[in-house]
């Protein structure tokens, strides 16, 4: 499947619309903000919401508290809020313990997050595993509010709350099966905690939602499961929870970071050479765009759980600009001016292309192997003219039957030729019509 540009047109314009819907709630590792953010995902495709206990062991982890936090802010001795949890759900340090107090800014700012070389914008922080409290800032407001501090003649005192909870509760995830006609899986994982980030990763659960509803819709040979988890704690939930089941994953990407304007940047699985990390190259290196292909690194997104030794199952991950190279990443900047409906439309489409190679590749046997089998008699000349691509198709006849052999692979062939895999698809089609080919016993495709 090639997404027509309008239709990549309007799925991302949906996107946005999702995202911009999904912006405003207030998310974390665990509690209510995840759970609509899940019911409103549900919405458009059918997911199961996933309740694990607070204290469940999963591998070497323990399923947390839950938190829920229903405001939180530095007030002044006038009442006029200094950081207020209502104007950024960033401003306050998640999973930050309960607290109310009058202190002296001197004992505040010990507990204020900035970024002084990003002075205007306030950071993202988190103290998932740690019994403290904190807030952020931008680094401008910081300085405005030490300034009157200072001009007080800082002996004022103001008031600190966050009013919040850590109970006993559950960890919460969506989860998505489509069951094809084969019951080996395809595994797509998002992160689902970040509050009022947009491209980190509301570009994700955005493009995984529309990539399930799109397959949803149609037969499939795989079967495709798609997660919607909290970064890492969730992944290692999952895994802990299915360790018999992954063994039927064949091939899996984490989706993240894929609504800004930079190329297409696919990691490889940790394996390097799994059929996912080739399927992914050959449709980058054919997407008309400049990409990048980089190794796999033990840092980033949940594919370093999904790869783990003890698993090594074939993940990796699709994105666009990576966060080192994204200066946004994990700030107030990261809104949804930085992400947009055409390049949320094509992360989609390169998803979907990826797809179609897993779901098209095969081994297959040429049937007169012995020469070149005369294809005017066989009606393929008048087939060529038809598709509309006469000579690519025909060069890729010739390249299907003269690399089918039992042995390789039509991505094989794809990437030998250097011809789009789609049309290699094409041109296997036709040879089956006229029986010049046939699938070889044992031989599903690269990887497989």
């Amino acid at each position: 499947m090639e997404a027509a540009p309008s239709y990549e047109k309007t799925v991302g314009e949906e996107m946005m619309r999702l995202a911009a819907t999904l912006f405003p709630i207030f998310r974390s590792m665990t509690g209510e903000g995840v759970r609509e953010t899940l019911r409103i995902l549900k919405g458009h495709v059918p997911l199961t919401i996933q309740e694990v206990p607070t204290g469940t062991k999963v591998l070497d982890w323990e399923v947390p508290h839950e938190w829920n936090c229903r405001d939180a802010y530095i007030r002044d001795e006038s009442g006029e809020r200094l950081v207020d949890l209502r104007a950024s759900n960033l401003h306050v340090v998640s999973y930050s313990v309960p607290v109310r107090e009058k202190l002296p800014w001197r004992e505040i700012e010990k507990h204020i997050f900035t970024l002084p070389d990003q002075p205007d914008r306030i950071p993202y922080r988190t103290a998932f595993f740690e019994r403290t409290w904190g807030f952020c800032s931008s680094h401008d407001e910081l300085e405005r509010i030490r300034r009157r501090d200072r001009e007080s003649g800082g002996e004022k005192r103001y008031e600190v709350c966050v009013d919040s909870t850590l109970e006993e509760g559950s960890l919460t995830y969506g989860e998505l099966l489509l069951p094809g006609e084969e019951p080996e899986e395809v595994l797509f994982s998002t992160h689902i905690c970040h509050p009022s980030l947009a491209n980190d990763n509301l570009s994700g659960l955005a493009v995984a939602t529309f990539l399930a509803r799109h397959l949803g819709r149609r037969k499939n040979r795989y079967s495709y499961r798609f997660l919607f988890i909290p970064a890492t704690i969730g992944s290692i939930t999952w895994l802990a929870r299915n360790r018999d089941g992954v063994t039927r994953v064949r091939h899996g990407m984490v989706l993240r970071l894929l609504g800004d304007r930079g190329e297409m940047t696919y990691k490889r699985s940790r394996r390097g050479d799994a059929m996912i990390d080739r399927a992914a190259a050959h449709v980058l290196r054919h997407s008309g765009t400049s990409s990048a292909i980089v190794d796999f690194r033990p840092t980033g997104g949940d594919e370093r759980q999904f790869c783990s030794p003890g698993f090594d199952l074939p993940v990796g991950c699709l994105m666009r600009t990576p966060e080192e190279r994204y200066p946004e990443y994990h700030t107030s900047a990261d809104d949804l001016d930085r992400i947009g409906a055409g390049q949320l439309g094509d992360s989609w489409a390169r998803c979907a292309e990826i797809v179609e190679v897993l779901e098209g590749d095969a081994v297959y046997l040429n049937q007169k192997p012995y020469g070149e089998p005369r294809l005017g008699t066989r009606g393929l000349y008048r087939a060529y003219g038809k598709l509309g691509n006469g000579e690519e198709i025909q060069h890729a006849v010739l390249w299907v039957l003269s690399q089918s052999d039992g042995k390789h692979s039509l991505l094989d062939i794809a990437d030998r030729s250097g011809i789009r895999f789609a049309v290699i698809r094409k041109a296997a089609d036709l040879l089956l019509k006229t029986e010049l080919l046939r699938e070889a016993e044992g031989g599903e495709g690269g990887g497989r």
